[in-house]
């Protein structure tokens, strides 16, 4: 089975290939981007397949890991996250996956990207309000003795990309 945003990383030069989509199958992911409550026989209509041909090359996607998992887009401050914010870590070098573990474990984390260029992680957090994010910041990530340096971008308005309502 492929690997979710909680499985563990596979070996190295173990990651399945990536899948070759047709149109059919790009259809159908755009329509469960947009709305991932939608029907099989609602998507099977909207793409022009048979409901047995759309259940089919749903499972395969989510088989495949093309598709990790269904959500919901969520208003980050209706929710009482008054405060986000993007931060930016400078870790041990070879540090990765036992930072990434701690920074999982963290209220408010969204998401962790391992990226390249002036600093070597990006966390995206959202928590209740200033001060909480302060404590974020300077009680739990500051202390993980991986932590080389940690600099906080302040989220002043958020738009989502994603395509639905």
């Amino acid at each position: 089975m492929a690997n979710g945003p909680g499985d563990p990383d596979p070996p190295a030069g173990h990651r399945l290939p990536a899948r070759r989509l047709d149109s059919v199958d790009r259809d159908i992911l755009r329509l469960l981007r947009a709305d991932g409550r939608a029907s099989v026989r609602s998507v099977a209509e909207r793409v022009h397949v048979s409901r047995a041909n759309a259940y089919a090359r749903i499972n395969r996607l989510i088989d495949d890991g093309v598709i990790r998992g269904f959500s919901a887009r969520v208003d980050q401050e209706r929710a009482g996250h008054g405060a986000s914010a993007y931060i930016t870590l400078k870790i041990v070098q070879d540090s990765w996956r036992s930072v990434r573990e701690k920074l999982r474990e963290l209220p408010g984390a969204a998401h962790i990207a391992l990226v390249s260029g002036d600093f070597d992680v990006l966390l995206l957090v959202h928590t209740p309000d200033n001060r909480a994010l302060r404590d974020l910041v300077l009680t739990r990530i500051q202390s993980m003795p991986e932590v080389l340096s940690t600099r906080t971008l302040l989220v002043f308005e958020e738009t989502d990309l994603e395509p639905g309502p």
